[in-house]
């Protein structure tokens, strides 16, 4: 059985507006006018024990309105959810002990006072056994390089070394559930690095499911193998990374560096030149046809390395979000519009 399972959750809000100037202020206070937002609109997918799943979208997408339905901040206008056997926005007791959800732009700390009083409320508040407290709290001390900033008031830490003990108060009650909204928002590339080794640490050692949600594209091929992609509250896709590659960038990336400049011959028959500067050239070329045009680059020209890639994820991502699915993708989904959870829709 999935611990989480989703099935066409929706989410409706109503946003009051208005036009400018005092009459309309004026008369919004007799007849306000509302229009609805759909933030998520039928979304359904199904994650397993033990999974680290990306879930992308640009901003305004609805994922941290999914994220927040399912941690149980927020009820759905339709549709149905269930977290470990649970109904999230029943906010059941045992439930809630079971999960944690970390927003990078929010903070669950006490501004004024030192991280170890917030870390020891957090314990108060789950009725952490003593034993397990400590033990836990030097785990996470120790895997995240905290002990010198614990009896320091909150508000003189550095942006990276706050994240860091916002994952640890979330993690101390030891949640089989993580739900990460932007854990790596605004911190050095090091710290990003340092975090996403944690959390993969973290997955390993205790087995947790984590949803995650990042801008960062270096997050999600660092942790996640498999995918959810929305836009505009729609599912686009629910697969592997590779397969998304494949589906919605059907093509390969070719680069070369020369023995010698080479300056009469024809990139542009061998595929699309994406950057050509002194003796390195980069090539864009149909998937189908990456094999031909790497025996002609090999039999045509003085080659020193040469190099075959997919197309980086980001690319493939802006495709999705552009909506600029090849004709091949086109006619797959096509056939697949009824699809089920964990298939292109």
């Amino acid at each position: 059985m999935p611990q989480i399972a989703v099935d066409q959750l929706s989410k409706v809000f109503k946003v009051p507006e208005r036009e400018g100037g005092i009459l309309a202020s004026m008369g919004s206070l007799f007849r306000r006018k509302y229009r609805d937002v759909r933030a998520v609109d039928g979304v359904t997918f199904e994650v397993n024990q033990g999974e680290i799943v990306g879930f992308l979208g640009p901003n305004g997408a609805g994922k941290t309105t999914t994220l927040k339905m399912l941690s149980g901040l927020l009820f759905p206008t339709q549709g149905s959810a269930t977290v470990l056997g649970h109904t999230p926005w029943k906010r059941e007791s045992a439930y809630l002990r079971r999960i944690s959800m970390l927003m990078g732009q929010r903070s669950q700390l006490q501004w004024d006072l030192p991280a170890m009083d917030s870390f020891q409320v957090h314990g108060a508040v789950y009725d952490i056994p003593k034993q397990q407290f400590n033990q836990t709290l030097d785990e996470l001390v120790e895997l995240l390089d905290i002990s010198g900033v614990l009896k320091k008031q909150v508000r003189t830490l550095s942006l990276g070394e706050r994240m860091k003990c916002e994952i640890c108060v979330s993690l101390l009650h030891r949640p089989e559930i993580l739900f990460l909204d932007e854990p790596t928002i605004g911190v050095d590339i090091e710290m990003q690095a340092r975090i996403r080794r944690f959390i993969g640490e973290y997955n390993k050692k205790y087995g947790a499911t984590i949803i995650l949600t990042s801008h960062y594209m270096a997050d999600v091929t660092a942790l996640c193998e498999r995918i959810v992609v929305i836009d505009h509250g729609k599912l686009l896709f629910d697969g592997l990374l590779p397969e998304l590659s494949a589906r919605m960038a059907p093509y390969k990336v070719i680069k070369i560096d020369l023995d010698r400049a080479v300056n009469d011959y024809s990139f542009d028959a061998i595929g699309e030149v994406m950057s050509c500067e002194d003796r390195k050239v980069v090539l864009r070329v149909p998937r189908k046809a990456a094999s031909t045009a790497t025996a002609k680059l090999l039999n045509d020209l003085p080659i020193l390395d040469l190099t075959i890639e997919d197309p980086p994820i980001e690319d493939v991502i802006a495709r999705v979000f552009g909506g600029k699915s090849t004709e091949s993708s086109t006619q797959d989904n096509a056939t697949q519009s009824s699809a089920p959870a964990g298939q292109v829709k």
